[in-house]
Parts: structure tokens; C-alpha cells; sequence
């Protein structure tokens, strides 16, 4: 894997995505996906390309199902936009790459407006009692 894409686990996810200084696409993924394996390659283009003003980053739903949970991931692959911490944006699938480079430039070009589409977090909610 390229350095410009960051594998994340629930142990860093907060202080990687969450709580990062750059606006974050994560692609959560499955380890026996075809389709997340097709579009792997498109993602690391997208994060050699864009990833000194964005930061890439992977999360195996399998191993991080509570991360995978909590953000309604609910197909292989999702790719999720975050800005300020917050998500504001998914593709679900095999989406066509061009689709994923627009939201990206579109990201870049708006900035801050995202987190006026985004959802605060609220970090007492828990699927486990």
C-alpha cells in the first residue's frame, strides 16, 4: 500500500478521521470484496493525486465492525467523505472513478461548506448497552 493511504483500526480511527486537520475519504472495505479489490487501485491514484490536501485512508469493516456500525456502513466498498470530523458523503459500490474524483474535487473547491451538510458526532451514542 502506498503511503499516501493510511490503514485505520477502531484504536486510532478518532484521532486519524475524526479529529485529523485534513478533510478525510475513507474507504471501508472488505478483505474478500471483488469490488473493493477493483477499485483499490483508483483509490490510491485518487490519494497519490490528492493527498497532500486530503487525507486517504482504508478501514477493514470486518476487523472494525463497530466503526463500520456507527457510520450505517452497510456494503463493501463505501466511500465516505469527512470534513471537520464529520460525515457529509458516501458512494456505496463499484461506483464509477470519476464519480469518486468529483466528490473530491468538489471537496477541495467548497471546503468549509461541507460541515454545513455534515452531522455533528455524538460521541455518547452506542449501539451496545
Amino acid at each position: 500500500m502506498n503511503a499516501t493511504v493510511v490503514e485505520v483500526t477502531a484504536l486510532d480511527w478518532e484521532s486519524v478521521v475524526e479529529k485529523g486537520t485534513k478533510p478525510a475519504v475513507v474507504m471501508f472495505y472488505s478483505s474478500n470484496c471483488p469490488h473493493c479489490q477493483t477499485m483499490e487501485p483508483y483509490f490510491r491514484t485518487f490519494a497519490e493525486r490528492y493527498g497532500e490536501a486530503l487525507l486517504f485512508a482504508r478501514l477493514n469493516v470486518e476487523e472494525n465492525r463497530w466503526i463500520a456500525e456507527r457510520y450505517g456502513v452497510q456494503g463493501a466498498p463505501t466511500f465516505k467523505f469527512f470534513c471537520s470530523g464529520r460525515p457529509f458523503e458516501e458512494l456505496v459500490g463499484a461506483v464509477y472513478p470519476a464519480m469518486i474524483e468529483k466528490r473530491i474535487e468538489d471537496l477541495l473547491a467548497h471546503g468549509e461548506e461541507c460541515v454545513r451538510s455534515s452531522t455533528a458526532i455524538d460521541y455518547e451514542i452506542s449501539g451496545y448497552a
